[in-house]
């Protein structure tokens, strides 16, 4: 694959080992956000497609699953060393469809490959258990085994790391995938395959379908009675709508959904840490993360030397076409999510916020918005009660820490959060008082394939990454056996 040369990516849709058109030839353009031309046009798959990668999952399933652990693990771990002597390549892949800067993609790029590598060795891991059944005497065999077909649905903010996040645990546990891949970034997902073919992975076992008709497509999947478990990112409301379908046929859910994640920076903390990992929270994949900083909560003592400290950071950062490796600050993916920033941060501003730097689009070609700070947000700025999805940096002032716990657990959302102090116990107690999956204590990333990634109430369902995300494609089975 050459990245420069975007006509040695496939663009047909991949279904039990071949590349083919879609079954009534339709196709989409795939933009690049940064100059807004045209890069490919991908084959956009129909409900006779979908149900033609069931069939090809269907048949793989059982030599794929009676293959031993350690056959999958060298596979997976082949596809590791592939993706990784290829870094570079599906970094620049990244930027071109979905926008980010080069440094951001080649840290996606990294990331994806460590799904392989860690899946690798849990496939050999997948343990059962023996137990004696006090009252009856008999034994109690446990074991884990293969779902069955699985639908994966990835977003686009992350085009290599969601996929393999889904692809390396299914394929470990036993489970041959359907691969949704976003229409605005399905050309990283595409090019994953020659790569899987040459680790060894057989035809049907991993299929791919870009497709426009997304709902239909997906929909039609899960009312296949062969299909047992979809795997999905992306927003609470899409989450929804598949949960609905899902419970038609009963087929196991795994959601990560929406994210309203607080930043809480008491008086004690390191300032110039809290700066740093509010940027890294922040600014990673440009805002457009489920993980995002939205609400930043800074004790009244030190708001202002950190707000002070962070437009600085943020007012430093060069934006432009991702390419260039000078540059920090990429475009967003599309002219949608651009004009929803500025309209964020227009109503922010409308009700009372002081814009601190950036806060207006900049008149060029390309989806961009500057990296902006705004303090003294209101409660009633839509921006607090919503993704921002963007690089805007939203300030609260806070006095006290009863009061900053109750506003930060004041969403439907539960993903993420973050805690800055220099008092561990303290920082221990707020983290166990937040209603969130996952926090970050002195820390602005939580993402690592060997930690179980998910979210409470509205942000989820299950984990990904750790053995919380083989699980995930397992079925717990136990018999009971004497002798």
């Amino acid at each position: 694959m050459n990245p420069h040369n975007i006509d040695t990516v496939p663009t047909d849709l991949f279904i039990g080992g071949e590349w083919r058109p879609a079954s009534d030839g339709g196709r989409f353009d795939v933009i690049n956000p940064a100059s807004e031309a045209t890069v490919a046009s991908v084959a956009s798959a129909t409900v006779e497609d979908a149900i033609t990668a069931v069939d090809a999952a269907s048949s793989a399933f059982a030599d794929w699953s009676g293959r031993t652990p350690r056959d999958r693990s060298e596979i997976l771990r082949k596809a590791f060393e592939l993706f990784t002597s290829r870094r570079e390549e599906f970094a620049a892949l990244i930027t071109l469809e979905n926008g980010k800067a080069r440094a951001d993609a080649i840290g996606e790029a990294a990331y994806a490959a460590e799904f392989f590598r860690w899946y690798a060795e849990a496939a050999v891991r997948n343990l059962g258990s023996l137990g004696h059944a006090p009252a009856s005497g008999a034994r109690i065999l446990v074991q884990h085994k293969p779902a069955g077909i699985a639908v994966l649905v990835t977003p686009w903010n992350y085009p290599a790391a969601m996929g393999t996040r889904k692809i390396a645990p299914a394929l470990a546990a036993g489970c041959p995938v359907i691969v949704k891949p976003a229409s605005e970034t399905p050309l990283t997902m595409l090019a994953l395959m020659p790569l899987l073919e040459e680790a060894g992975v057989p035809p049907g076992v991993v299929n791919i379908l870009p497709s426009r008709s997304s709902g239909q497509v997906v929909d039609a999947m899960l009312h296949d009675p062969r299909v047992r478990v979809v795997s999905f990112t992306g927003s609470t409301e899409v989450g929804r709508k598949l949960l609905r379908s899902a419970a038609d046929c009963v087929v196991n859910p795994a959601m990560e959904l929406g994210g309203n994640a607080p930043v809480i920076v008491f008086e004690d903390a390191d300032i110039e840490q809290a700066v740093a990992g509010t940027m890294l929270a922040k600014m990673r994949n440009l805002g457009e993360a489920c993980t995002a900083a939205n609400r930043i909560f800074v004790h009244q003592t030190v708001h202002d030397e950190f707000a002070d400290r962070l437009a600085t950071a943020m007012s430093s950062l060069t934006m432009g076409d991702g390419m260039d490796p000078s540059v920090d600050v990429g475009p967003l993916v599309n002219a949608d999510t651009r004009d929803k920033v500025a309209a964020l941060v227009a109503d922010a501003v409308a009700k009372g916020a002081t814009c601190l730097c950036g806060g207006e689009a900049p008149h060029r070609t390309g989806f961009y918005y500057p990296p902006t700070v705004l303090c003294d947000v209101p409660p009633g700025a839509t921006c607090v009660g919503e993704e921002i999805f963007g690089p805007v940096a939203a300030l609260q002032r806070f006095s006290d820490e009863s009061e900053v716990v109750a506003r930060a657990n004041a969403t439907e959302y539960g993903l993420v959060a973050y805690v800055f102090t220099t008092d561990l116990a303290r920082g221990l107690k707020v983290s166990e008082r937040l209603e969130f999956g996952m926090v970050g204590l002195n820390r602005g990333l939580v993402s690592d394939p060997a930690a179980p990634f998910g979210g409470v109430k509205q942000s989820g369902i299950g984990r990904e990454g750790a053995e919380e995300g083989m699980q995930e494609f397992l079925e717990t089975q136990y018999i009971a056996v004497e002798w």
